[in-house]
């Protein structure tokens, strides 16, 4: 048992020294074989630049890719959830209003703010079922909050027809805020900012549409986190193109080195070439940290947009279009998402990612060609007696 052990251990410890051998060649003041030195650097540089081409373009484009995301599907999601809650929730209160200015109902109707925000609630969830941020079961569910908020309409009109009757319009308000908010109607009363109190239901009892669209936003709110953050797959390929990238460097200088001092090449251009790609490497680096950071500051919009919004930033907005607008408005927090994402990269690297991969897989071909040419010219030539 115990020379098996030892047997393992001494295989194990020649794989390790041959891996280092090619990782990291032996230095030129040890005078290494040049037929050796060639037919390592021959495996070893081409395998270092697809590893590391590999490993860094799927960790870059899996980073762009997120960006893309959050800016194409999960903010406008988002916002629009945000959107349509609020303005159901003006809506509301413009239609109380407007109810209880009694049978002069009957002739002006419900007031242009209700139409106008209805209207766009409906719009901003249809957007949102086109965002291409829900699930299958997400969509569903989006499907049935914008059947209740036709049902909404629907029990308002009724409440709008019978305004003449207290008990009746009573009860159509009351049936269709039920349907907006899960909280019962004795219980709606208004809060600082003049609003009626709507928060969210939790469990069985979340069936109305606030809680609904809530709901839809915790989910909304946590994929994006989760597309925002590093996660270990993304991490360990980053850790993999450091090293790779490294190694790939220091061979690339030191076999230039060899091939002056033993093959009396001044440069080799063709090494050279496939060498011009790691100089984007710091480029795209920072590129992609840049990505990084804006991602997580729209993550705290996010927040802000799914928990500090409210109607009366919405109606004072409304009722000043031409004010300063408050950074709480949905309108800026959008803005604020979107220019962290348009700032947070180089714009000139914009349709890079898919290149990286390709770039280094023909970086890898033209340094194993070359190395390869070196080394037959070099079997040749020892063939011939010409060289030592």
């Amino acid at each position: 048992m115990t020379a098996r052990r030892h047997t393992a251990r001494l295989i194990a410890a020649g794989v390790l020294r041959g891996l280092l051998r090619y990782a990291w060649p032996a230095p030129l003041a040890e005078r290494p074989r040049n037929r050796a030195y060639l037919r390592e650097r021959l495996v070893a540089l081409p395998l270092l630049t697809v590893l590391a081409a590999a490993a860094f373009g799927w960790a870059y484009t899996g980073i762009r890719d997120d960006s893309a995301a959050l800016r194409d599907s999960f903010t406008p999601a988002l916002v629009g959830l945000a959107e349509a809650e609020t303005s159901l929730r003006i809506a509301d209160r413009e239609a109380e209003e407007s109810l209880a200015a009694g049978e002069a109902v009957q002739l002006g109707g419900l007031s242009k703010r209700y139409s106008t925000r209805t209207t766009r609630a409906v719009q901003r969830l249809n957007q949102v079922a086109r965002s291409g941020a829900l699930t299958t079961a997400e969509r569903q569910e989006l499907d049935v909050v914008s059947g209740l908020v036709v049902d909404y309409g629907t029990w308002i009109a009724f409440a709008q027809n019978n305004v003449a009757d207290p008990a009746l319009r009573g009860a159509g308000l009351s049936y269709a805020r039920s349907m907006l908010c899960s909280a019962p109607a004795t219980a709606r009363r208004a809060g600082p900012d003049g609003y009626p109190a709507c928060r969210p239901g939790t469990g069985s009892d979340a069936t109305a549409v606030v809680d609904r669209i809530t709901t839809l936003e915790n989910h909304l709110r946590d994929r994006l986190a989760d597309r925002a953050a590093l996660g270990g797959p993304l991490i360990a390929a980053a850790v993999i193109a450091a090293i790779a990238l490294g190694l790939l460097a220091c061979g690339l200088w030191r076999t230039q080195l060899f091939l002056h001092h033993r093959l009396h090449l001044y440069v080799s251009v063709p090494l050279l070439v496939a060498a011009v790609p790691l100089l984007a490497v710091p480029f795209l680096t920072t590129d992609a940290v840049l990505a990084h950071r804006a991602q997580q500051r729209v993550v705290s919009t996010a927040g802000d947009l799914a928990d500090r919004t409210s109607p009366a930033i919405e109606s004072a907005a409304d009722d000043h279009p031409f004010g300063r607008p408050d950074p709480l408005l949905i309108a800026s927090l959008d803005a604020r998402a979107r220019h962290d994402l348009a700032a947070g990269r180089l714009a000139s690297l914009d349709g890079a990612a898919p290149w990286v991969t390709p770039v280094g897989l023909a970086g890898a071909a033209l340094t194993g060609v070359t190395l390869y040419a070196y080394r037959r010219e070099y079997v040749l030539i020892s063939r011939q007696g010409a060289a030592t």
